[in-house]
């Protein structure tokens, strides 16, 4: 357990909301180079941090459990791509974009959530969901192509969570066996680029080998932060922290990579804001007069 488990959640969503200043110092690195960097250091990382802690043979042992492999492969797809999209948008200049694909991700979790668990939602959450699709439309109709990378951001890591909240193994044992997974296909892809010649490690330079290895680090702490701060911090509150993330994104992309933000696209981006608050206020309303119908019973 975690002493500190709030600062904890901070620490992981401002990681996650500085990760376009990261990616972008990699940006001769190609996507799906990066990623097969990004599952290997991270596997190695994780394989380490299991072997201190103790937890190496339950890993193992779970191992032999054939049922595990399956939806935990679809756990690492998916996670994996979720980051190449990630990686990409970042470094084509589309990061308000993909801020977008996690402003919006919340309120797909909660789609998914009718459809897969059979929850129920109230109206005005209804609503909420609504405006957001109607922001997406919105943004759609007006640039002439669907905002692809948001939406593939928000799904992927929506089915992600989707599939963990039913995963058995504990959080670092998940993760480690998910990058095992993808593993041996991301170092075979690897090999095949050095024996290409066109493999960036380790022959761009100290300060990009060192970065393509601290990929795994700055891919691996954050999970661990967040898997550590769920466990204590209550949910309503993990809900609102969670903005933290595309909030930074969102100006990091504007204040420091001048990306376009014109009125059209604002007024898309402010539907599905909207939409978000009425979802929280909803919940906190919501919340409110549960505790006071107890109270009063």
């Amino acid at each position: 357990m975690s002493k500190y488990p709030l600062a904890s959640a901070l620490g992981a969503y401002f990681i996650w909301g500085l990760f376009p200043f990261y990616w972008k110092w990699l940006i001769e690195v190609p996507a799906y180079e990066l990623i097969a960097h990004r599952i290997l250091w991270s596997f190695l990382l994780l394989l380490s941090v299991l072997l201190i802690i103790g937890q190496w043979r339950n890993f193992r042992a779970s191992l032999a459990n054939r049922r595990l492999l399956l939806p935990y492969l679809l756990a690492s797809v998916l996670l994996s791509i979720n980051w190449l999209v990630y990686v990409w948008s970042v470094n084509s200049g589309q990061i308000i974009e993909a801020s977008l694909g996690y402003f919006i991700n919340p309120l797909v979790s909660v789609m998914l959530g009718v459809v897969f668990l059979h929850e129920h939602l109230r109206r005005l959450q209804w609503f909420a969901i609504g405006l957001a699709a109607l922001g997406v439309l919105y943004l759609t109709f007006m640039h002439g192509q669907v905002p692809w990378i948001a939406l593939s951001l928000a799904f992927s890591f929506g089915l992600y969570g989707l599939i963990k909240k039913k995963s058995p193994l504990e959080a670092v044992q998940g993760l480690t066996l998910e990058t095992a997974l993808l593993f041996l296909p991301a170092l075979g892809y690897l090999l095949w680029l050095e024996a290409q010649g066109s493999g960036h490690f380790p022959h761009g330079g100290a300060l990009q080998s060192v970065l393509l290895i601290g990929a795994g680090l700055v891919t691996t702490l954050p999970l661990l932060l967040f898997a550590q701060a769920t466990r204590q911090v209550p949910l309503s509150v993990i809900g609102m922290l969670q903005y933290i993330t595309p909030i930074m994104q969102l100006l990091i992309g504007l204040w420091f990579f001048h990306e376009p933000f014109g009125l059209e696209k604002a007024l898309g981006y402010a539907l599905v804001w909207l939409a978000l608050l009425l979802f929280m206020l909803e919940g906190l309303l919501h919340q409110h007069f549960r505790h006071k119908a107890w109270a009063n019973n």
